[in-house]
């Protein structure tokens, strides 16, 4: 059904816990475009909002590498963004490629914290022509272990 899956890395674990979602999906015959947006600084010169951006970049470069490696057809398309967040860039990048999906992690933000510094997961969410699956970062329970939200990532369009 997926045949065409944007996998939106930004470096963070958070991203990084998309990725065998991703492979998941491609794995009936569909190829993913990795997805990386440099966000750059309105200051003069315009440079990196994140001085480690080359190193960023690399380790989501190694990560369609391991991808094409366990044979999902991976590809990487760098965006850049001046303002506004990710999401656009991301989006415009998965509109080209005509993609039947996106695929993104969550910081795991509150509603208030998602609110005052943005979530590029919730962007996505409006801004997207196609279904995007968010998948959600695991929750500590009562006893303070580390559960996955097996079964809560959830699609939409």
């Amino acid at each position: 059904m997926f045949r065409t899956i944007v996998l939106a890395l930004d470096g963070s674990e958070s991203s990084d816990r998309a990725i065998p979602v991703a492979q998941d999906v491609a794995e009936g015959g569909g190829s993913i475009i990795v997805a990386h947006v440099r966000e750059k600084v309105m200051a003069r010169g315009g440079g990196d909002a994140r001085v480690d951006e080359d190193e960023i970049e690399e380790r989501v470069r190694a990560s369609a590498a391991k991808l094409n490696e366990a044979g999902v057809k991976t590809t990487v398309e760098l965006g850049t963004s001046v303002a506004g967040g990710p999401a656009h860039a991301i989006a415009a990048i998965a509109d080209r490629a005509h993609a039947d999906l996106i695929v993104a992690g969550t910081r795991g933000h509150g509603p208030v914290a998602g609110l005052l510094v943005g979530s590029t997961a919730q962007r996505l969410l409006h801004l997207a022509s196609c279904p995007v699956l968010i998948v959600p970062t695991p929750h500590a329970d009562a006893a303070g272990d580390v559960t996955s939200a097996a079964g809560s990532a959830g699609a939409a369009t």
